[in-house]
């Protein structure tokens, strides 16, 4: 069963599918957007007032954050190591981070077409410390479509 009329999804379900392939289960994500440009366009009205529309622009690239553990898919580390490296012919894929619900059926889909990673940045390592590693990967893209 799905969510029932009324409930809200929760924050703590989520993966990222690369491909169509889930790959990794995140621990976070952040700075998922979509912008596109506003055109102002103004022009007098037959009674001779000022007229302002506002018309969608063009569609802006974007990126997000995702962290995930350091130990994880070897297939996401594969996709960060070509986009590092410039082999954009095969770094640039077409991934998705998708919402589930509580019995981990797909509810909500955020589709980034032609993404790729931008940035990695490795947790603190401390001696003495005892917490999980992480890796910070900043992932950008040419489009952003939910479903």
């Amino acid at each position: 069963m799905s969510l029932m009329q009324g409930d809200s999804l929760t924050s703590h379900n989520f993966g990222l599918q690369i491909d169509g392939v889930m790959v990794e289960y995140l621990a976070e994500v952040s700075g998922l957007t979509i912008e596109q440009d506003v055109i102002v366009h103004q022009q007098n009205s037959a009674q001779g007032h000022l007229e302002t529309n506002l018309l969608p622009g063009v569609q802006k690239n974007g990126q997000c954050t995702v962290v995930r553990g350091m130990t994880q898919s070897s297939s996401f580390t594969k996709w960060i190591n070509e986009s590092i490296s410039g082999q954009m012919s095969t770094a640039r894929k077409n991934a998705s981070i998708i919402m589930m619900d509580y019995q981990d059926n797909p509810v909500k889909r955020y589709n980034l077409r032609n993404a790729w990673c931008s940035k990695i940045d490795a947790s603190t390592l401390k001696a003495g410390e005892a917490a999980a590693l992480t890796e910070t990967v900043t992932i950008v893209f040419e489009e952003l479509v939910i479903e």
